[in-house]
């Protein structure tokens, strides 16, 4: 569905007036949101939460999918004052866009559903009794094999144009022995050069190595080891159509 505007006239002019409440909506209220928007018929439990956002277990005439919901009015983890209704529909029309063009090109990442306002609805990964694990929190039968299929998974999603931002064993799910990407609020488009091409490559870059190496503490544990500067040259390399970055990214294969 369109993403603009994100929100919707009647929550714009509360916006716009001074009249949002400010509180926590709570479990009650964001299930009558989830319900309302249409994203589900039925809401069935709360299966994740995070700093900026929750994850429900819902169904849609009977079929399981997972719908997040971004606070809207609750102070950044970072202090200050609450943030913004408006801010956080966009990152939640952010994340659907970018699942959304990296579904399309084949990686593997929850398959996106639905977007209004600030929830999301995807493909539910995970059994009835419990949604799939996260990486951090499983013990691999064969890591080996699994590393090569996390980083032919952040090549995939490359070669769909998205680059995550916050690539972690915190951000992969586990299901059916295969490795999915999720979170993506700041995943950073790759396959056009809107702004200034080096600025983006060269945070997509960044974001890469970091993201690399918090996998390689994690596949440390089995004694495995990840080149994270190679791997982020050779990604951003593919995708430096015009050759905006220095020569340092452009290492053989």
């Amino acid at each position: 569905m369109p993403n603009h505007p994100t929100l919707d006239a009647r929550v714009q002019w509360r916006i716009d007036h001074g009249t949002i409440d400010q509180r926590e909506p709570g479990y009650r209220r964001t299930a009558e949101a989830i319900l309302d928007a249409g994203l589900a018929t039925e809401v069935r439990r709360l299966i994740s939460a995070g700093k900026e956002a929750d994850v429900y277990l819902c169904a849609y005439n009977g079929a399981p999918l997972a719908v997040k919901a971004y606070r809207l009015y609750r102070t950044s983890h970072r202090g200050g004052r609450p943030i913004k209704a408006d801010t956080m529909s966009w990152l939640a029309a952010h994340e659907f866009e970018m699942m959304r063009q990296a579904w399309k090109g084949g990686a593997s990442v929850p398959t996106p559903a639905r977007r209004v306002e600030n929830l999301l609805s995807m493909r539910y990964l995970g059994g009835p009794d419990q949604p799939a694990p996260r990486l951090q929190d499983v013990r691999l039968e064969a890591p080996s094999a699994f590393l090569h299929a996390v980083v032919t998974g952040v090549h995939a999603l490359a070669s769909a144009g998205i680059v995550h931002s916050d690539l972690s064993a915190f951000n992969i799910l586990v299901h059916e022995g295969r490795p999915y990407f999720i979170d993506f609020s700041d995943a950073i488009r790759v396959d056009r050069t809107g702004g200034v091409p080096w600025l983006r490559l060269t945070q997509a870059r960044d974001a890469l190595v970091h993201g690399f190496e918090a996998l390689g503490n994690y596949f440390g544990r089995y004694g495995l080891a990840i080149d994270a500067e190679t791997h982020a040259d050779r990604i951003i390399a593919s995708r430096d159509r015009f050759g905006v970055l220095s020569d340092r990214t452009r290492r053989p294969s």
